[in-house]
């Protein structure tokens, strides 16, 4: 079975996934910009629709657009944040940090892992800016994240399957793998395959 996860802006589109049954619910905010932080009210609406639900709701943390390298004020809100998303109903959290040389900021992730209380912490496509990724999936294994949402190269390139699936290799099992980036209900299943992952994200996984 393959697990989709319909990534949405806003409360706008929660109650057609939930109704079109995609096992999971992504929630942002400003994907014009690849996503930020939804609001607390927005969360703890859509948290109030999928509880009555089979889908999973998974709340970005970002506090706004740009890099992913935060300063220790960042820092703070985005600790705020994510307890303030769980305390309104997210079942997960969606986060990312990078330091300036591109590689997992553990200090930032750290502040998150604890923050977030237990609940699954998914690491998103930040990852892939990492420079060495492999190292990556071993640290964030460590720190007990998840999930990776990752695309294998830029966003205006297709999906690079061929590394997405040297990564999953790689992993073993130990981590689950998200493909996103032009992942559509037409395509999921054949790119889901030639990834070996069963897990999918996208703004267009359903119709």
């Amino acid at each position: 079975m393959i697990i989709r996860e319909l990534c949405v802006e806003n409360f706008t589109k929660v109650p057609h996934a939930i109704r079109e049954g995609v096992e999971r619910i992504e929630l942002c905010d400003n994907l014009a910009v690849g996503g930020t932080t939804p609001s607390y009210g927005v969360i703890q609406q859509a948290a109030e629709l999928v509880a009555e639900s089979k889908t999973t709701l998974a709340v970005m943390i970002r506090p706004r657009a740009g890099d992913f390298v935060y300063n220790s004020y960042e820092l703070k809100i985005i600790e705020t944040d994510t307890l303030k998303a769980i305390e309104a109903g997210a079942q997960n959290i969606v986060f990312g940090a990078l330091t300036e040389e591109n590689e997992l900021d553990t200090d930032a992730l750290e502040t998150v892992m604890v923050a977030a209380q237990g609940l699954p912490v998914t690491f998103h496509m930040a990852f892939d800016e990492i420079k060495n990724q492999k190292e990556a999936i071993d640290q964030l294994i460590e720190f007990g994240v998840d999930k990776i949402l990752m695309h294998g190269g830029p966003l205006n390139q297709p999906l690079n399957t061929e590394k997405i699936k040297d990564l999953v290799t790689y992993a073993n099992g130990r981590i689950t793998i998200l493909i996103g980036g032009g992942v559509t209900s037409a395509n999921y299943e054949s790119l889901a395959q030639a990834c070996q992952t069963s897990f999918v994200h996208g703004t267009k996984i359903i119709d």
